[in-house]
């Protein structure tokens, strides 16, 4: 009895697929349930709306992967399978680097754009269950990034200050992201209402519209408070990095991204390690992040790069606050701050 019950449910599990229909689409029906038919290229954009823009810089080549190759098929016809392989083309197909890891990275990228594409359409009532939720990612390699030697630090400066079309902006931001650690995000929302004299602190916006205040050395502050007045930021939201203001203008255009890239290929034609080991000015974070671990141990470290301290219960009672990270900063810097806790 119990093969002819397997055999009858093999056939008609071959009834359902040569149909295109699933079991959930089934289950809907007898609840009275109607979901309507939307493709993958369809629901794409309704994604992007949704999306932070950190978010659609980190997954928007993944989402149109998945537009291209199943675009014209519903949401609910995608399988596990299908993103699996998608996600395995990903990693194949990853733009080769110095620093590349055999497209592992692209990979973990994919599986995660994948995820947030099809939860979304859960949350929408479109599908039953993500077909991404299942997809493993691969497991993660250790990153070569590591703090900056003296010497290296030294060459950087040196390669910084004394060439391209801005050397003294791109001096500041070497030196605003070697000392605050902060992320590219951090320097690009920075403005002039962010820098708070009296405190000694900047105000940093960064991953997943956090806010945080980070106390910084007064020379670091006095050049940033310059700059400002050099490239005519004076209103209180205006951005704080900017190029320098044209003949006829007033106001520097502010900086983006592509400034970062301009600087460290600069750092590649000149510093033959900088390729070699894929540096990029996120090492910057790692180099002020350490020296800060070495000064003041892990608690104030994790508060001075403003991360979370993820699941673990010992993070829930490690917690320094922003007077011992200005200590470990003014030791860090050499410079005295007025919020350094005795």
């Amino acid at each position: 009895m119990t093969i002819k019950n397997s055999e009858k449910a093999s056939k008609f599990l071959e009834m359902l697929s040569v149909t295109g229909l699933s079991i959930d689409d089934l289950v809907a029906a007898s609840l009275g349930i109607v979901r309507p038919c939307v493709t993958v290229a369809e629901y794409l954009p309704q994604v992007e709306d949704a999306s932070t823009d950190g978010k659609k810089r980190t997954y928007a080549t993944y989402w149109r992967l998945l537009a291209d190759h199943l675009g014209d098929k519903s949401l609910s016809e995608v399988n596990t399978s299908t993103l699996q392989a998608l996600s395995l083309f990903a990693k194949t197909h990853a733009v080769k680097r110095s620093n590349s890891r055999n497209g592992t990275s692209a990979q973990e990228s994919c599986i995660s754009a994948l995820r947030c594409f099809f939860s979304l359409a859960v949350a929408d009532g479109l599908i039953e269950k993500s077909p991404a939720a299942a997809l493993k990612k691969p497991a993660r390699q250790l990153s070569d990034r590591r703090a900056f030697s003296d010497d290296e630090v030294v060459t950087l400066y040196k390669v910084t200050s004394t060439g391209g079309d801005d050397p003294i902006l791109d001096t500041l931001l070497l030196r605003f992201h070697l000392e605050t650690g902060a992320r590219r995000g951090g320097a690009l929302a920075l403005r002039r209402r962010d820098l708070n004299l009296e405190r000694q602190c900047i105000r940093l916006r960064e991953k997943n519209e956090k806010q945080r205040w980070q106390p910084v050395s007064k020379t670091l502050l006095d050049a940033l408070i310059e700059h400002c007045d050099a490239r005519g930021t004076m209103a209180p939201d205006s951005a704080v990095f900017r190029h320098r203001p044209k003949q006829l203008d007033s106001e520097g255009i502010p900086i983006t991204r592509r400034r970062y890239n301009t600087l460290v290929g600069r750092w590649g034609k000149s510093i033959p390690w900088v390729k070699e080991l894929g540096v990029s000015i996120h090492w910057c974070r790692h180099h002020a992040t350490s020296a800060i671990e070495r000064i003041a141990g892990y608690g104030v470290a994790r508060a001075f790069a403003g991360h979370s301290g993820g699941d673990e219960v010992t993070n829930t009672y490690i917690k320094a606050n922003l007077g011992e990270v200005a200590r470990a900063v003014a030791v860090y810097t050499g410079e005295p701050h007025p919020l350094a806790s005795s």
